[in-house]
């Protein structure tokens, strides 16, 4: 069996949704991850990118996008691009994707790693995540790949659209990281909040 066939069966064990099932077979991992990493592109765990950063779990990368159910056309907002991998699973599934991440090499990096495997639609900007992009919200899904708290998420969650979704990582008081979901209501009204499993994360760094 080949290695993406492998980590494809891992994650229908834990991934529901075949349409990002689909994305992720669709998008060649191997693209976003330095050249001396590419042997291990389809296992499944984080992988090194530089800038102390890592390409996040496949599982996880499945699972964020997962809760996101993304819609085609959706607006999103992806936090901390990194290598560009989400942000090319995100647009496989017909999201219109804008990235945003603080290290100016990785920004460059994930530009070119999408240009080359078929995202150049993919818009990647440099600059401080944790603030979002006013001038180009509302969002309907924002996905966030660094952990902070959950005051933390105030911007991003002020730049989602009625109906929106982010997904995050949030440090819990027991030390840990946990996938949480924040919801507006397509009515109005208050957000909503729903935890999921336990994760790990580099830190959400916000600039002075």
């Amino acid at each position: 069996m080949e290695p993406r066939e492998e980590l494809l069966d891992v994650l229908r064990g834990e991934v529901a949704d075949e349409r990002v099932l689909e994305a992720v077979a669709a998008v060649p991992r191997e693209a976003f991850v330095p050249a001396a990493a590419r042997s291990a592109a389809y296992e499944n765990r984080p992988l090194p990118i530089g800038e102390d950063q890592t390409i996040s779990q496949p599982l996880v990368v499945a699972r964020m996008c997962e809760l996101l159910e993304i819609r085609p056309g959706d607006r999103v907002l992806d936090v901390g691009t990194g290598s560009g991998y989400h942000a090319a699973v995100l647009a496989r599934l017909g999201a219109r994707v804008t990235g945003i991440e603080r290290h100016a090499a990785l920004a460059e990096g994930a530009r070119a790693a999408l240009r080359a495997a078929g995202f150049a639609d993919v818009e990647v900007r440099t600059g401080d995540g944790s603030r979002g992009l006013p001038d180009a919200a509302p969002f309907d899904a924002i996905n966030v790949a660094a952990a902070g708290s959950e005051r933390d998420l105030e911007a991003l969650e002020a730049q989602l659209a009625p109906g929106g979704r982010l997904v995050a990582p949030i440090r819990t008081a027991s030390g840990g990281q946990r996938l949480i979901v924040a919801r507006r209501p397509a009515g109005g009204g208050p957000l909503t909040h729903e935890r999921h499993e336990r994760v790990r994360f580099v830190p959400l760094v916000r600039e002075p």
